[in-house]
């Protein structure tokens, strides 16, 4: 078993990411902690979940819209470990690799064929204080 910090991250493809994630910060006080054009990973402040606001107009509709879930490692080194587990459990791994120097990932799907990220992130100013 690999040690993660659980279920803590959700992939929404959304019509217009500047307006999903306006939604949620105002309701919620999630925080932009990466940008790029069409693309706003936000973070509740204190806890460690994410969520990544993708846009694809036209293709958002509703929670059949989830493009992925992710578990998040507490320790990189273990990035190996899980596409082993992944593949023991009978599950494929289908990219791996890194972000940035110091956080690896990988992409798999599970048995039924979901989407999911393994990966480690460095530390946000938007984590919990551990």
């Amino acid at each position: 078993m690999i040690r993660t910090r659980g279920l803590t991250h959700l992939a929404l493809k959304v019509n217009d990411a500047e307006r999903a994630f306006a939604f949620y910060r105002d309701v919620f006080g999630v925080v932009a902690v990466y940008r790029e054009r069409g693309f706003i990973q936000a973070q509740t402040p204190g806890a460690w979940d994410v969520l990544l606001f993708e846009e694809q107009p036209g293709t958002a509709a509703g929670s059949g819209s989830i493009a992925h879930f992710g578990f998040r490692l507490v320790d990189p080194r273990d990035i190996d470990e899980a596409a082993r587990a992944v593949e023991s459990a009978g599950g494929q791994v289908v990219m791996q690799g890194e972000f940035v120097p110091g956080e690896p990932y990988l992409f798999c799907r599970d048995p039924d064929g979901y989407d999911l990220e393994i990966w480690y992130e460095l530390p946000t100013t938007a984590d919990p204080q551990t």
